[in-house]
């Protein structure tokens, strides 16, 4: 759920947060955090290599255990609570040993709820099992692209895979991209969705808000002189005067593939994902 502010200002206008009070109030798992520096965009000489990167609010980064690998002990969700390092919500599950771990939260994941890491885990949401043991129509999410390596791919807020089926050894995922891609059967995977699929939805609603998350200024490369961009100069408002759009080295902006054409996992790849023109 959205929660909406009135327009009691210009800031407030439009703006829209998530609905936190589905998370616990306890405070982080002390052993399982630490202080951090973040880099900034900057590389370890200190330069610049991803911009509008900045600032922000200070950060405990919490440890999650993407692999889930403890199997056969069943684990008890103690609290769900909000990781400001990632999109998705997270869990801090109990073991049965007396080990508490966190893990990526599925959507209807609740206090109280059992989980379990097994070969013969129940298909329900949450668990964790080998693709192979998966019936072809589930929806899974932390994959792992090789066995014993830890969840990779699908873990950002609201992303899911669809299994579309199982054969000589792989099993099919279709991604989010709508790209099919072979992974092995015997990778681990988490049945179900991940939590906090409203984030895409949130507008920020004021400048301000962006700084808080360590998100610095992006300016028009029409608004810029012609030595600073491509697209500037001129008088007034008018386009940027050649055929496609380019960043602020001259290179394609939109629509240039970057994906290695020789890359070793082409081969998995059953269907590409769909881009603009095909869809």
């Amino acid at each position: 759920m959205l929660k909406r502010y009135k327009p009691t200002s210009p800031g407030q206008r439009g703006r829209t947060v998530v609905d936190y009070s589905v998370l616990s109030t306890d405070k982080p798992e002390k052993s399982l955090t630490s202080g951090f520096k973040r880099r900034m965009g900057r590389s370890t000489s200190g330069r610049i290599t991803t911009r509008h990167k900045g600032g922000g609010n200070k950060r405990l980064y919490r440890y999650i255990d993407f692999k889930q690998d403890k199997f056969d002990i069943p684990a008890k969700v103690s609290s769900l609570e909000y990781d400001p390092n990632r999109t998705a919500f997270i869990a801090l599950l109990t073991y049965a040993d007396g080990e508490k771990r966190y893990v990526i939260a599925e959507k209807s994941m609740k206090v109280g709820d059992k989980v379990i890491t097994s070969e013969n885990a129940p298909l329900k949401e949450g668990n964790r099992l080998p693709l192979s043991k998966i019936p072809v129509g589930f929806t899974v999410y932390n994959v792992e692209f090789q066995p014993n390596k830890g969840g990779q791919v699908i873990r950002s807020a609201g992303s899911s895979a669809q299994v579309m089926a199982q054969e000589g050894g792989y099993t099919n995922l279709m991604m989010s991209s709508k790209e099919v891609r072979k992974f092995q059967d015997s990778c681990l995977a988490n049945i179900g969705v991940v939590s906090n699929g409203e984030h895409s939805l949130v507008t920020n609603g004021k400048a301000g808000r962006s700084r808080w998350v360590g998100k610095r200024p992006t300016v028009r490369g029409s608004a810029m002189n012609p030595v600073d961009h491509p697209h500037g100069g001129g008088e007034g408002r008018q386009g940027i005067g050649m055929k496609y759009p380019k960043t602020p080295w001259g290179k394609h902006a939109l629509g240039k593939k970057t994906r290695k054409k020789n890359k070793h996992s082409n081969k998995l790849i059953v269907r590409k994902r769909l881009t603009n023109k095909k869809k």
